[in-house]
This record gives structure tokens, sequence and C-alpha cells, in this order.
């Protein structure tokens, strides 16, 4: 729908990306056609986004306007989502259901309490929407995939990301960690990555967490023992790293007062009445099977 708003001629990727320079809101990286000498970078980079409601609800009305330079041609993922520039500010707005909503932002308060490096999330009415950390391609956001590839396997990923620089390598068994007291099952090499400087290039460290709503109960309530393949795949990666991480243990009442403080609803179910209480149980279970299959590289602050 939104190339058809935007008429563009062909409707293949490659041809939607050239339509704007592929230019994205969160690098400085941008194509410049052999012929011409004039353009320059502060004339393709986004200044509005006029298609942001198409993109994110097919809002009709947003159809008929005529065709401008927008983020949402450089926009990835599955989901449905837009940039809006806020105060001077771009925030990506997400759609999704109840649970995804609220699973991922209770996964920002948990990082925030944690005192891990996460990206900032906020509830934005039957959205959820998050700052760009790199504050209008300040720095440069570099997936993970165009420097590790296709690669599943937590110690082989953790070994080339030790080649670029053993604190990023550190950081990524902290995110290990993250996700497996959250239970993210959709850690790919496009959902983190690095922070580059916008000047030179330079590798400054990993990039927030960031992509967590097909985490915790965003898929139903888990009926098993949180024994499952995230924890014991983060217990073989912080064993072969050898060095321990320093974490901090939330109590049952704090996950509580986190999960209370979501202000998206729940469904209960036959097997589940209370969803919430559920929910602090499970993130206590999670995080003491952690604590309790690395008790020796695991430094409780």
């Amino acid at each position: 729908m939104l190339k058809r708003a935007l008429r563009l001629e062909h409707k293949d990727d490659l041809t939607a990306v050239l339509a704007v320079n592929a230019d994205t809101i969160t690098d400085n990286y941008w194509v410049k056609p052999l012929e011409d000498d004039a353009t320059r970078y502060g004339d393709v980079h986004f200044k509005m986004n006029m298609f942001g409601n198409l993109a994110l609800t097919g809002d009709v009305n947003s159809f008929n306007q005529p065709p401008s330079r927008t983020p949402e041609l450089t926009n990835t993922g599955s989901f449905e989502k837009c940039w809006r520039l806020e105060n001077g500010e771009w925030w990506m707005y997400k759609a999704g259901r109840r649970k995804e909503l609220f699973s991922e932002l209770l996964a920002f308060r948990i990082g925030e309490a944690l005192g891990f490096p996460t990206a900032e999330y906020a509830p934005a009415g039957q959205f959820i929407k998050s700052r760009d950390f790199t504050d209008n391609a300040r720095v440069d956001l570099e997936p993970a995939a165009g420097i590790i590839g296709d690669e599943m396997d937590y110690v082989n990923k953790y070994e080339k990301l030790r080649r670029l620089s053993e604190e990023i390598a550190c950081d990524y068994v902290c995110m290990c960690y993250f996700d497996g007291l959250i239970f993210n099952m959709d850690r790919h090499e496009n959902n983190f990555g690095v922070l580059r400087d916008a000047d030179t290039g330079e590798i400054l460290s990993l990039a927030p967490f960031f992509d967590h709503n097909i985490s915790l109960v965003s898929r139903g309530y888990p009926n098993r023992a949180p024994e499952d393949a995230l924890i014991t795949d983060f217990t073989a990666l912080l064993r072969h790293a050898g060095k321990p991480i320093k974490v901090r243990l939330l109590t049952e009442s704090e996950f509580a007062s986190l999960v209370s403080g979501i202000p998206y609803e729940l469904p209960s179910t036959e097997t589940v009445k209370h969803p919430r209480e559920f929910t602090a149980r499970y993130l206590s279970r999670r995080q003491r099977a952690l604590r309790e299959q690395n008790q020796e590289l695991l430094h409780i602050m």
C-alpha cells in the first residue's frame, strides 16, 4: 500500500530503497547517483514523515496525499511500525497484540532496573514507542548481521564479536543473560548490533538492547519449568567465556511492582487466572534458574 501511495513505478525493494537514496533514521550511509554532483547528505536525510500513519495503521487519509520522502521505505521488520518526529526526536511506533506490547514495555523496565543499556520504550495509547538511540544518526547503528553474518550459535557469535572488542563481547554475554531472564525467543542478527562513530566509523560499543516484543508472555503463558534452551545456551556461553559478569537480582516483590506498572491488560485463561502475578513469579523462577546454574560466574551486586 505504501509503495502504491508513493507512486513508485517499480515495487521491488531495491527501487523503494533507492527512491530515498537508501537513507535511514539510524545511520549516515546513503546512495548518491554518479551523475549527481549537487546533492548532499543534508538534502536527503529525513526531516519529516507524512506517511507514518499509513505504514502503521493503513490510514486511508494518508493514501491520497502527494508523494514525499519517507523513512518507511528503509524501515525493516515484520511488524507494523513507523517513525514519528516528536519535539525534534525520532520515535519508532510499533503495533502489536496486548501481550506483545505488555512484554516489550516490561522488558525495558526490567532492563532499566538491572542497569543494562536498554533502548527506551514508552506506552503510546494502543501502540508502544521507542526513542531513536542514535539521536538522529549522530552515531551509526550497524546490525550484527553485517559483522557476524547469519550465525545462530551463541559461542560462535561471542568469538566473532571478541575479535572486535573484549568489552563488546562481554556486553553480548550480558545481553544473553537478559534474554534468558525475559525469555526472549527472537534475538537474531538484525535486532542487535554495534554503534559506530558517524565520522570515523570506529566501533564504540554494543548498541542498547532493543526489540523484545517476542519475549515474556507475548506468545502465551509458559507451562513448563524455566530450564529451557535460552537458559542452557546462556550457561554454555558463560562457561565458554570463563569470565564472571555482574548482575543485580530483583526480588519477587520488585518484579511484581514492575509488572503492576504496565498499562496494557493481559487476558486471563482457564489455567492462569491472575496473569500479572503469574508473570512476576515466572520471572523470579527464571532468575533463580539462571543463578543456580551459574553460581561460579554470576557476581551478584
